[in-house]
């Protein structure tokens, strides 16, 4: 799933060698930490964070056909 926001925030952003994720088994669920360059924050999260609100929808699209639960986390 993981590479859902990856490839979401490489098309979005100005430097896509910037973007890091990384994955963290919390105790119910898989927690996705995505990480831009400063300039892109504002990209990635978009007006009223709609652009943040989307991707994890597709997350839990994806988490649904999956059987399990995500979590999406921008920024440090």
């Amino acid at each position: 799933m993981s590479d859902i926001v990856e490839y979401v925030a490489k098309t979005l952003v100005n430097e896509p060698d910037e973007v890091k994720v990384s994955e963290d088994q919390g105790d119910d669920r898989l927690i996705i930490h995505l990480d831009v360059a400063d300039g892109d924050m504002g990209r990635v999260i978009g007006r009223n964070g709609r652009v943040a609100s989307a991707i994890r929808s597709l997350l839990k699209v994806a988490a649904i056909k999956e059987d399990a639960r995500v979590g999406l986390e921008i920024g440090d």
